[in-house]
Order: C-alpha cells, then sequence, then structure tokens
C-alpha cells in the first residue's frame, strides 16, 4: 500500500478510538423502518450511492503515535451487508437489534455494517453501527438526507465526497483561531506560531499536538474562569453509576405526534429541546436508588452534544455532505429533585440557555479533540470531564419535516442509539421525523434491567402537564 493512499485522522475523529473501551465501544447505531425495502435493492444503493463517500473504504490503523486512514486492500460491499430473513415480531426486533449493538466490529475491516430484516412484521427494517470516528450524527444525517429524496421518483442529485490529506489545513487554520482567542496572551516558548508551519507528514501529528497542548491548557483556565466547570461536583453516587458490565439492551417507543411536544414548547416558552430533557428528569428521579433528603441533595448531570459548525471560522468548518466530528458538549444538571413537571422544565431552560451561551461546547470539543496526541499528564483531566460530571448521554437529532425515501421505498421511522464515553451506561436519543418523535435506550444492564418501562415514564411525563399546556 502506498503512503500517498492513507491520511492522518483529524484529531476530533481520533479523539473517539482514544475514547473507546471494550464495555463500551463508541460506535452510533441508526435503524430505519422502510416499506418494501429487499435485498437486491439495498446492494444497489450501497454499491451506487453510499460508496460515493470514499471514507467509507478506509479503515483507521494505528501507527505510533498517531492514527490513519488506510484503504482497505480487500474491501468488498459483502463483508458490510448482512441480510436475515427472521419474520421478527416487533419484541423479537427489539432484542435482536440490542445483540447486534453487542456484537464489535473488525478492526481489520472498515467499522461499519448494515442489516436488513426485510421479512420484519411493520416493515423492513435496516440496522447500521458505524464508529463514531467516521462521523457524528448530524454528518450521518446530512448523508442521509442527501441520499433520501422526497419522492420515490427522485434520485439522490448530489452525493459523495473523496477522502484528502486534511490535517495540515486543519492545523494552520486552527493555529490562527486559536491565536485570535488568545491574542492577549504572551506567546509560549517553543510553542507554534501562527505561520510557519511544517506541513510534512513526519511534523503534522507534531503540530497538532503542540498546538491541542496549547487549547487543553487554555481551555481548563478558560473553564475555570468563566465557567467553574471543573470545580463542579461529580455525580451523586446512583444507581447509575455502577460499574459497567458491557452487555447492552436497546429499546424504542412508539412514534409521538411532534404537535404534543411543539404545544407544550409554545405555551412555556420553551424549547422542545427541553421538553424532552424536562421528561428524561423525570424518568431518572425514580432509578436513582436514592429518596428523601438524598434525592434533594443529588447532583446529576446529562451530557448533551451541541453542534459547533456555526462557532467554527470559515476555514474550520465543513462543507456540507461531508463526514467527521464537529459537536462539544454541555453538561446540564437534571432536576431529579424537583416535585412538578413545570418546576423540572424551567430549571432546565434556565440551565440550557446559560450552557449554550458559554465556552462549554466549543472547550467540551477542544478537549475532546485533544485526547490522541496531548501530553500524558493531560489526558486524566480529559477522562475526568467526560467521565465522571455526567450519568448520561442525552442526544436530540432532528430529521426531515416530510417523509423520505431510500433505494425508491418509503422511511416510515428513523430512530439512533449514541456511545456513552468511559463508565456512563445509559444513553437516550431522540429523533424527529415526518412530524412524529420517538425515544430511544440503550442502557448497560448493571444501570438499568428495564429500559422499556423508562422509555413508558418518559412519556407518560407529557400527560402531568397541565392541560392548556397540550392543547
Amino acid at each position: 500500500m502506498s503512503h500517498e493512499q492513507s491520511h492522518l485522522l483529524l484529531p476530533a475523529d481520533s479523539a473517539w478510538l482514544a475514547l473507546e473501551r471494550p464495555e463500551n465501544p463508541m460506535t452510533i447505531s441508526v435503524m430505519l423502518r422502510v416499506d418494501g425495502l429487499t435485498a437486491p435493492r439495498f446492494r444497489e444503493f450501497l454499491r451506487i450511492y453510499w460508496m460515493a463517500w470514499e471514507r467509507f473504504r478506509y479503515r483507521p490503523v494505528k501507527r505510533t503515535p498517531a492514527w490513519w486512514w488506510e484503504p482497505d486492500p480487500t474491501f468488498d460491499v459483502r463483508h458490510h451487508l448482512d441480510v436475515v430473513v427472521d419474520r421478527f415480531t416487533p419484541e423479537a426486533l427489539q432484542e435482536w437489534v440490542s445483540v447486534r449493538l453487542n456484537q464489535p466490529l473488525p478492526m481489520y475491516r472498515p467499522l461499519w455494517k448494515f442489516w436488513l430484516a426485510p421479512n420484519a412484521e411493520g416493515g423492513a427494517a435496516l440496522l447500521l453501527r458505524i464508529h463514531h470516528c467516521y462521523a457524528d450524527g448530524l454528518s450521518l444525517l446530512g448523508i442521509f438526507d442527501r441520499l433520501c429524496p422526497p419522492s420515490p421518483r427522485q434520485h439522490p442529485a448530489v452525493y459523495g465526497a473523496p477522502e484528502t490529506a486534511e490535517l495540515s489545513r486543519w492545523t494552520s487554520a486552527a493555529q490562527g483561531w486559536l491565536a485570535q482567542l488568545m491574542a492577549s496572551e504572551p506567546s509560549e516558548e517553543g510553542a507554534p506560531g501562527v505561520a510557519g508551519v511544517d506541513t510534512a507528514d513526519s511534523k503534522q501529528w507534531q503540530d497538532a499536538g503542540r498546538l491541542l497542548e496549547r487549547v487543553a491548557q487554555q481551555s481548563l483556565k478558560l473553564v475555570h474562569e468563566f465557567s467553574g466547570f471543573l470545580a463542579e461536583p461529580e455525580d451523586t453516587a446512583t444507581d447509575l453509576r455502577r460499574p459497567l458490565l458491557g452487555r447492552r439492551h436497546c429499546r424504542w417507543s412508539e412514534p409521538v405526534p411532534l404537535e404534543r411536544f411543539r404545544s407544550i414548547a409554545g405555551v412555556a416558552r420553551v424549547t422542545i429541546n427541553d421538553v424532552l430533557l424536562s421528561c428524561v428528569a423525570a424518568a431518572v428521579r425514580t432509578r436513582l436508588g436514592i429518596a428523601g433528603t438524598d434525592l434533594d441533595e443529588a447532583v446529576l448531570h446529562a451530557a448533551v452534544p451541541v453542534d459547533i459548525r456555526s462557532r467554527l471560522p470559515d476555514e474550520l468548518r465543513p462543507p456540507p455532505g461531508t463526514l467527521g466530528n464537529y459537536f462539544g458538549t454541555v453538561f446540564v444538571p437534571l432536576p431529579v429533585d424537583g416535585d412538578s413537571p413545570l418546576e423540572r422544565l424551567y430549571r432546565i431552560k434556565h440551565e440550557t440557555r446559560r450552557l449554550k451561551k458559554s465556552w462549554q461546547p466549543g472547550i467540551a470539543w477542544g478537549l475532546a479533540s485533544s485526547a490522541t496526541v496531548v501530553p500524558e499528564p493531560w489526558r486524566e483531566p480529559l477522562a475526568d470531564v467526560f467521565y465522571r460530571k455526567a450519568s448520561a448521554v442525552v442526544s436530540n437529532v432532528p430529521g426531515t419535516a416530510e417523509a423520505r425515501y431510500i433505494a425508491g421505498c418509503r422511511i416510515t421511522e428513523q430512530m439512533f442509539w449514541v456511545p456513552q464515553a468511559g463508565d456512563i451506561g445509559l444513553g437516550i436519543s431522540i429523533v424527529s421525523y415526518a412530524g412524529q418523535v420517538q425515544f430511544g435506550v440503550v442502557a448497560d444492564e448493571a444501570v438499568m434491567a428495564d429500559p422499556e418501562a423508562f422509555l413508558n415514564d418518559c412519556l407518560q411525563e407529557l400527560d402531568r402537564f397541565p392541560g392548556h399546556f397540550s392543547s
């Protein structure tokens, strides 16, 4: 394999390989229910459209100290699609998907795979598992948005992207951005300046490492100075903080009309995301294993991904339809001590407004990007950010307002499940699509034995709002 075919991963992508743990793989899972999708139709779709993104032919390979994209010399689409002819009932389908989520993806091939169950009750089930190093949820949404038109007679008009070397351009742009943020800071001896970046392959990773070390140092200072995040207490020891077993189960709810959430959000003057988080807080409240005074004093955060593309300078902002990871994280305190739905809702509204206007999303992106390149002394503070200050990951992905078609077949439902960094064992995902909303949950057996009951409690919280909120 020629050296020219290999490309260094951007730090924000390789970070997800550094965060990987055997009991907590960093993979995103997506499920579509599709009317009439057959194996021949989908194989053709993969061959023509999906594979137009060259990255899907590449696998991440560790060559110390960096990760590289290298083309799979034996690539074959057949390695990445399994067709299962079982006639799954809805209950059996949920168990089958859970088993797939626990299967590791082989490192000797590109880290993604589809499963198609064309005979499942209620329509074909299409499941994708893909490692987070390839893309974040919004990048994948952008891919499907381009590949799934709003008419069965319409073909995707724009799709595909070559895999190109980006690290030297990224490092140069990030240095310029960092220099602006730190304009009042004296230049450190030996630190890279805005100019003079050595773009040779042998220096790219060292340049990125020195740059991100400064990002980490400055970010930790900014966090302390502006939000006091590192001084926040760790989450209370609850049943959600048990050591993980590495056996996960996933479930998803029936679709709920988006208008139910909109009506509550409109009357209360909050966002739909605030309503969703308040439902999660109510359902979590009864599963902590604490009560009374302990519940009143409990500290519980949800790690909530926040898109930062619009906050990046033009040189760092990815073009539409490209793969990669461009989100930060805010750690939203969940008001599990709140006694009423409205109290929980308004407290969440206050916290999310404060956090989204803060430095936290950008800082979290910078710190996560540092995971594979900063020196060892800085890795423990980084791990603390993701491992000890949240008990759950809650991700909300807005899909299209209208129904879409894949390979000419109508998508009736969309669902996804998020990975959880470190020792977080609970992930809650919310997807809106074609006027409906669905909740999904993935949980390690150690922290939640019955995720389906948890989903039901999330939905029942909607009924607890006063009547004029849901009219």
